[in-house]
């Protein structure tokens, strides 16, 4: 793999793949949150200001069948030119005689994006000859889309096999990603803690289990929390429950105990009689919640014993939420969680934040300037933790 730092891009065109999968307004097509374009600014203004140009490869949403108005990375181009201070073409489709035609007449310090890859079945699996048609269209590959990295798509990872080594290497953000999640893992300051929530265990098994062999302590909150406590025995209510994961609970607890891994469960919750920001709330304890009553938030005793796990510890991983932090009446929990990151990062604590709900979560406290890191890829951040190779970075080591 070359070293993007190091690499003359001067007069070379460079195929970087990027992730602008950016939700866009349903009637209007504007950009509601341009997060995943500037965080790849870095690397595509070092290729135009060493006298390179690009060629931008992106998705956009999940076409069904091929090109569809709403998933057209041409709402974007506007906005590129915008953010890079450059003319951006753009080219109809991903492939073909037109991208073909621009991208041989792209001159140094200009831009070509190409129209979503996902538009072709072909992206998604993995075709090979799809794949070299994408790659025939630069002199070298960068991969920067962390937030694809995860999938064994043809413009994510079978079009490195179309470089050698010297001409594919990651991006800027690539790096920073894989050097954020290293911090975490593999040069971890202690104590570590891991806060993991969301709906369902399912969801997070594997994240759990790999993460006791490096955490000392693992905050579960959200959904997930219920499905423990019914494992240990007690009472929730209407509570989301997984009964088919009752066992994998209970494993995973006497697991964390051999391995002296501390796993915290929310000792009290808040609860409703309905899913709903308008229901009655109360507060119980996590395992004596009443009939037809659901737990959607920590309470404010666990809050209070989360904060001070979190802001005694030197290295924090935050992902998923306490509870249905969307609606206000349950949004305390995952707040004071917020809170508690942000204070032990300006103590000197290593933070990272990985998932859309957690870093949604981030932006609507206002802590996201007082995080180490913020990661733009939940589900490939989810599977390096799960311990799996990803095959978007695993292809430009080959």
């Amino acid at each position: 793999m070359a070293s993007f730092n190091t690499y003359r891009f001067k007069g070379r065109k460079v195929i970087i793949r990027v992730d602008f999968n950016v939700p866009l307004d349903k009637e209007t097509f504007e950009i509601i949150d341009d997060k995943r374009m500037q965080a790849a600014l870095p690397t595509i203004n070092k290729i135009l200001s060493d006298g390179g140009s690009v060629i931008i490869i992106s998705h956009l949403g999940r076409p069904k069948n091929g090109p569809e108005k709403s998933f057209s990375l041409s709402h974007l181009t506007n906005h590129l030119e915008q953010i890079t201070s450059r003319k951006v073409l753009f080219a109809q489709d991903c492939i073909g005689e037109e991208a073909q035609t621009l991208s041989q007449k792209l001159n140094p310090g200009e831009i070509l994006l190409l129209e979503n890859v996902r538009f072709y079945k072909e992206e998604t699996l993995g075709d090979a000859n799809f794949a070299k048609q994408l790659a025939d269209l630069g002199d070298c590959y960068v991969n920067d889309a962390f937030g694809t990295a995860h999938r064994a798509h043809s413009s994510t990872t079978h079009i490195a096999t179309y470089f050698t080594r010297e001409n594919k290497m990651s991006g800027l953000l690539m790096k920073s990603e894989i050097e954020s999640a290293k911090k975490v893992m593999e040069v971890t300051q202690r104590p570590f803690t891991a806060i993991v929530g969301g709906a369902k265990v399912s969801d997070k098994v594997l994240i759990v289990e790999n993460l006791m062999k490096t955490a000392d302590h693992i905050i579960i909150g959200g959904g997930m929390a219920y499905t423990f406590k019914k494992a240990l025995g007690g009472q929730i209510g209407a509570s989301l429950c997984e009964n088919d994961r009752i066992e994998t609970c209970k494993e995973i607890l006497s697991k964390a105990g051999d391995l002296g891994v501390e796993i915290h469960l929310p000792v009290d919750s808040i609860v409703a009689d309905k899913f709903s920001a308008d229901a009655q709330i109360d507060t119980s304890k996590s395992d004596e919640i009443s009939e037809n009553w659901m737990g959607l938030d920590i309470g404010p005793i666990a809050a209070d014993q989360f904060s001070a796990i979190i802001e005694g510890s030197k290295t924090i991983l935050w992902n998923g939420p306490m509870g249905v932090f969307e609606l206000k009446p349950f949004e305390e929990g995952t707040k004071s969680v917020a809170s508690a990151v942000a204070k032990a990062t300006e103590k000197g604590a290593y933070s990272l934040i990985g998932g859309g709900d957690s870093a949604a979560a981030a932006k609507k406290f206002n802590v996201v300037e007082k995080i180490s890191h913020v990661s733009t890829g939940g589900g490939a951040l989810l599977e390096y933790f799960e311990g799996k190779e990803l095959p978007g970075v695993a292809a430009i080591h080959k």
